[in-house]
Parts: structure tokens; sequence; C-alpha cells
């Protein structure tokens, strides 16, 4: 299976932000979240980190 858990940097601390994501797609200074059931989330964040072998992608909250 190819979906990642997407991890929020909250000054250097990760937190579970969703899991099953199939899809990441930037939408201005936002990101849309979709994951393998429909689900989807839309949060303004930057892209900070892809951890492909460990199917883990981090993203940081803009201020």
């Amino acid at each position: 299976m190819c979906e990642v858990r997407v991890f929020l940097d909250k000054r250097g601390e990760k937190e579970e932000f969703m899991d099953n994501v199939i899809t990441i797609k930037p939408e201005g200074n936002k990101l849309l979240l979709v994951d393998l059931f429909g689900t989807q989330k839309q949060v303004e964040a930057e892209l900070i980190e892809l951890k492909l072998l460990e199917h883990e992608v981090v993203i940081r909250q803009k201020d």
C-alpha cells in the first residue's frame, strides 16, 4: 500500500494529524489531505519533510 501518516510539527514535537492519506494537494496556502476512505481535511500548512520509506509526511501550520 502507498498510504502515509501525516504528522503536524509543533515546535519540534510531532503529533499525528491524519492516517491512511493517499492524496496531498496544495491549494493556495493550504493543503488538501484525502485519506483512503475519502475523508478530506484542509489545513493552512507547509510541507516540511517526506519520509517515503517510512510512509510519513511532516507538515507545519502557518502562523
